[in-house]
């Protein structure tokens, strides 16, 4: 009977655990109307084309939901989420290597550094991934420290 009473204890704080890493993930990545990567499919970022996602071919992983161009791009998804989802929540990469800040990207520009995608601010001429590719290696460990305090 202890056995079966802890078993179920352990059970219930690891579903709360869960719970609360999926609402803190929701709450610290780059979402428009509850998707990420403002609805782009994360897996076409490694067919080298960005491409809008579809509401049909929708997948919701730890908390965050994504949209996918084919069924093909869902299904890599689905076997591989960790490889497809954007660094940093989907923030700039520039920004949070730089000050640690949640800014805002443009979808189209990104770069994909050791099988990771990485997502860039680009408006009004100001292209921060052209800042990055200068100091990259700094400002990537920056940003890998910075992003920790977002997440638990």
């Amino acid at each position: 009977m202890m056995k079966k009473l802890i078993f179920l204890a352990l059970l219930f704080s690891t579903h709360l655990l869960m719970g609360q890493n999926e609402n803190a993930r929701k709450k610290n990545y780059n979402l428009k109307k509850n998707i990420a990567i403002e609805s782009y499919d994360p897996v076409s970022y490694f067919e080298g084309k960005p491409t809008e996602g579809e509401s049909k071919w929708s997948y919701e992983y730890k908390g965050v939901s994504y949209l996918f161009s084919s069924r093909v791009n869902l299904t890599k998804f689905k076997n591989s989420p960790d490889k497809y989802e954007p660094a940093y929540g989907g923030w700039c990469a520039y920004a949070m290597g730089e000050s640690g800040e949640k800014v805002k990207i443009d979808p189209e520009t990104f770069k994909i550094i050791d099988g990771k995608l990485y997502m860039f601010y680009n408006f009004w001429g100001n292209n921060t991934l052209n800042t990055w590719n200068k100091n990259e290696k700094t400002l990537k460990t920056k940003a890998d420290k910075n992003w920790k305090k977002f997440l638990p």
